[in-house]
């Protein structure tokens, strides 16, 4: 994930005032000349092609570039690899493997890594958008985040993305609230589970928490095995201070912290 570069925001800045430029002289033409000559005559001098270059293109590959810039919040979007349907080791195999890991090596997780977990834990396995974890009424309370070296990330199941949140190390962050267990700033990569039980509560009420509880330990158990597969460790962590990690993380209110997961090369 370290080699992902940021779109450069000063050339979208650039393209956006060339943009608003060339609306300005199209309203001021079409006030002008009236709509249907006000059409041709921005077509044959080119200000609409102005437009549609100064929202396509970018500095950085345009439109073809894994790493795009959100016009909505500027943030940084990463288009995840397909993940793989065919790994190399068994599911049988995987559950036997299994441990709590939780000393880790320094070595990264490449990106095809980090979006293979994401997928297994929350990714879409179905045309009409069932996921790979179980989850009362498809109702999908669920948001995933993990956490790198280089940011904070929200992962996208439609689309498979990841979105960037900041591009700060909150892995400290994270071992703060989670009680300074040693896994969670050792590890190079830390997925968290949050909430949202309004989702769920709005068709089943009081039943709501124990239906997201349940969720949340399919989808872990799904990232963890995933973990076994690529070879990587993972130990789920419990035990953390809700309140304090959607702070530090700046999480929106409703998606409340659940389950801290850090994954990475088992240290010998």
């Amino acid at each position: 994930m370290g080699h992902e570069e940021r779109p450069d925001l000063a050339g979208y800045r650039v393209r956006r005032a060339v943009f608003e430029q060339a609306m300005a002289w199209a309203i001021l033409f079409t006030e002008l000349l009236g709509r249907g000559k006000a059409v041709m005559y921005l077509i044959r001098k080119g200000l609409l092609r102005i437009c549609l270059l100064a929202l396509l293109v970018g500095t950085s590959g345009g439109a073809c570039s894994t790493a795009r810039t959100d016009l909505r919040t500027e943030s940084v979007v990463l288009d995840l690899p397909s993940p793989s349907l065919d790994g190399g080791m068994s599911l049988e195999a995987a559950i036997v493997r299994r441990r709590s890991v939780r000393a880790f090596t320094s070595e990264p997780l490449t990106l095809e890594q980090v979006g293979q977990l994401l997928w297994a834990a929350q990714g879409i396995t179905a045309p009409n958008g069932l996921r790979a974890a179980p989850s009362a009424g498809a109702l999908y309370p669920l948001e995933l985040y993990v956490i790198l070296p280089d940011g904070l990330y929200h992962y996208r199941p439609d689309g498979h993305r990841l979105t960037r949140l900041t591009a700060e190390d909150m892995r400290l962050a994270a071992w703060e609230a989670g009680l300074r267990q040693d896994a969670l700033r050792a590890a190079p990569a830390v997925f968290l589970f949050t909430a949202v039980y309004a989702r769920t509560a709005e068709r089943y009420g009081d039943r709501a928490p124990r239906y997201v509880h349940m969720e949340v330990g399919h989808a872990a158990q799904n990232l963890s095995l995933q973990a076994v597969a690529l070879g990587l460790g993972s130990v789920p962590i419990g035990a953390l201070e809700a309140a304090s990690l959607q702070s530090a993380l700046g999480l929106s209110d409703d998606h409340e912290p659940l389950y801290l997961l850090p994954v990475g090369y088992p240290s010998p």
